[in-house]
């Protein structure tokens, strides 16, 4: 596999004008139908990695080598460039050298590390909260020793403006920035007042995460240098719905030839690339 090939792309889209949204993937086959229906890049989220591979909520059990797992294979269904959440990086800073190490060789085109107290410490908590800047440095710093190619992206992820304005949120942007990381991403954004304030502040492209209301508009993002912003994660509730539904009709008796929503055979071919099958078959088993 190419890794490299998908990394430059994903580093032409940083480089470029336009902000783009990223197919929320899973699996194989959703990567699959996001690179046929034009997906530019995918994006893997930690907690859609946690329900997909564990059926667990986004509380951090999941592990990095079932994430990287998940992200290989991911990668490995077709050429499309794959953004994923690496959370915290699965511990403190030597940690995060280790996760950007394993999401590389999965073939990921660019990572995230964030600056979030993960997991959840003991103790009542009325929200999360944030490492240091300090210890936030010492991630990024970690996190870029870890990486072998120098095309791999590594954003520094922050949640400060949710959790302490925009005014941290920038001192954080600004220490990331310095720390050398290739993109920042803003965790909670609302308003364009603050994509103008820390697109102000610094230099790098930014990744917003969720935005709607105000930070619609793909123009105003892309003026102040936006380049990936996500939609949430439909794609996944969407198969889960589809499961659920198909499951429960067949469980209340309803026959197979009756239900409704099914792939197509074409689709299925399509997607599980069966000429391609058929081509091998022929060539290395001496026919169908």
């Amino acid at each position: 596999m190419d890794w490299t090939e998908r990394r430059e792309r994903f580093r032409v889209i940083l480089e470029g004008r336009r902000c783009l949204r990223p197919a929320s993937v899973y699996d194989a086959i959703s990567a699959r139908i996001a690179e046929d229906l034009g997906f530019e890049i995918g994006m893997l989220a930690g907690s859609i990695g946690s329900m997909a591979v564990l059926g667990a909520p986004d509380l951090i059990v999941l592990t990095l080598s079932e994430f990287a797992g998940q992200a290989y294979r991911i990668c490995r269904a077709g050429t499309l460039p794959l953004l994923v959440d690496a959370d915290h990086g699965y511990g403190n800073a030597l940690n995060a050298k280790r996760t950007v190490e394993e999401l590389e060789t999965a073939g990921v085109a660019a990572l995230t590390i964030e600056d979030t107290v993960l997991p959840r410490p003991f103790g009542p908590q009325e929200k999360p909260g944030l490492l240091s800047i300090a210890e936030g440095v010492g991630k990024m710093r970690a996190a870029l020793a870890g990486r072998q190619d120098r095309r791999l992206v590594v954003a520094g992820r922050t949640s400060a403006l949710a959790l302490a304005g925009i005014e941290e949120a920038i001192a954080r942007a600004k220490a990331y920035e310095a720390a050398g990381v290739d993109a920042i991403f803003l965790a909670g954004a609302k308003r364009r007042a603050e994509i103008e304030a820390v697109s102000a502040a610094v230099r790098l492209p930014l990744f917003l995460g969720g935005a709607g209301g105000e930070l619609s508009d793909l123009d105003f993002l892309s003026a102040r240098n936006v380049r990936v912003s996500l939609q949430g994660h439909a794609p996944f509730s969407a198969a889960v719905e589809a499961v659920y539904r198909t499951l429960k009709a067949l469980r209340d008796g309803v026959q197979p030839r009756d239900l409704e929503g099914l792939a197509s055979s074409e689709l299925l071919d399509r997607l599980t690339r069966a000429k391609d099958f058929e081509r091998w078959t022929m060539e290395f088993l001496g026919g169908a």
